[in-house]
């Protein structure tokens, strides 16, 4: 497969979120307790092996976002500069 020169839609996105008036929130967004209480929880069934395959796709979910927020907290900082 080539190469392309095109944005990905993660470069699109990325662009997108951090030219908002809200960067700073962006920056500083963190899951609720709720959430992070559940991540928690499916991380520790995944140590432990008793990881269902529904909360597999939670997991995973859990996972492709929080590349995308890291992603996201990284292209802030290079506005930033």
């Amino acid at each position: 497969m080539a190469i392309s020169d095109q944005p990905t839609i993660y470069d699109e996105l990325l662009d997108l979120f951090a030219g908002t008036a809200h960067a700073d929130r962006l920056q500083n967004f963190r899951l609720s307790a709720d959430k992070q209480s559940r991540l928690d929880l499916l991380l520790e069934k995944n140590r432990d092996g008793r990881l269902a395959s529904s909360d597999r796709a939670e997991l995973d979910e859990f996972e492709r976002l929080e590349h995308l927020g890291r992603m996201l907290k990284a292209r802030l900082r290079q506005k930033k500069t």
